[in-house]
């Protein structure tokens, strides 16, 4: 998978979903979050993404380049990637989990009932 920056990484999200069903796989994403976290402001700042950016495979990244993915995410406005920001951030660089992102839909909505 290429993300916008042009640094490009292996999309495993598609068979950990397949592996994992919905519900575990949005575990494992909030895992991610919390491995990314800044643990004094309960978000992932630009600071902590930095610091751990060894943690997603992606040292050679440059201060526009994480300063870019958490601008991307940021809905809020903030300046941080909050939970569900997260989430949502790293479902949207996945070119095929989009593509499935139906079938994830009816899934979560069936578990819920």
């Amino acid at each position: 998978m290429a993300s916008r920056s042009g640094i490009v990484f292996e999309d495993f999200f598609p068979t950990m979903v397949e592996k994992l069903g919905a519900d575990g796989f949005m575990k494992e994403l909030c895992n991610g979050f919390h491995l990314l976290v800044d643990r004094e402001k309960g978000v992932i700042t630009f600071e902590s993404l930095k610091k751990n950016l060894a943690v997603l495979g992606l040292e050679g990244m440059s201060d526009d380049e994480v300063m870019s993915m958490v601008r991307e995410g940021d809905v809020d406005g903030d300046g941080a990637l909050n939970e569900r920001e997260f989430c949502t951030l790293m479902v949207r660089l996945s070119p095929d989990l989009m593509t499935t992102s139906k079938q994830l839909l009816k899934e979560a909505l069936l578990t819920d009932m």
